[in-house]
């Protein structure tokens, strides 16, 4: 039996706590918590939607009832196709975290694992994520290769 199970609308506050500690990780990132408020409604109306292109794989603290350890978060987008992707369906990877007191387990990976079959069953032909440096190994060990990357943005 699997460590790693898909998240549902009753982790959601569990959900924002782990993706809080991914960005608190992250050099130059706003440590505020209001966000919050307004993300959990939508989230957990995600994570109820078990037939959607959103989904979360997480695995329970062990020593925390009630509480995860680690989670990956990801979507299925569709693009238009190309050559090496005719029905552009593309999955994108967004949060992966694991709890402090349960890293260096194999949780973030068991956890991408199962994201990557998600993905895969449902038809994506790549996967795309941002890494940050510390944990590059772990997506590199399983197969994601950096590209140069010319996105931009504009916030609305």
């Amino acid at each position: 039996m699997s460590l790693v199970r898909r998240a549902g609308a009753e982790d959601a506050r569990e959900v924002l706590r782990l993706r809080q500690v991914m960005i608190d990780s992250m050099a130059g990132a706003d440590p505020s918590t209001q966000w919050h408020a307004g993300a959990l409604p939508v989230l957990k109306g995600r994570l109820a939607e078990p037939d959607g292109d959103f989904a979360a794989f997480v695995v329970d603290h062990p020593e925390r009832p009630g509480a995860l350890a680690a989670l990956a978060v990801g979507t299925l987008e569709y693009r238009i196709g190309r050559a090496d992707n005719p029905h552009g369906r593309v999955g994108y990877v967004f949060s992966v975290a694991t709890d402090p007191d349960a890293r260096r387990r194999g949780y973030a990976r068991a956890c991408m694992t199962e994201l990557l079959v998600w993905l895969r069953e449902r038809g994506a032909t790549q996967v795309d994520l941002n890494a940050s440096a510390d944990a590059e190994p772990l997506y590199a060990s399983l197969g994601f290769v950096r590209k140069p990357d010319p996105s931009m943005r504009l916030a609305l």
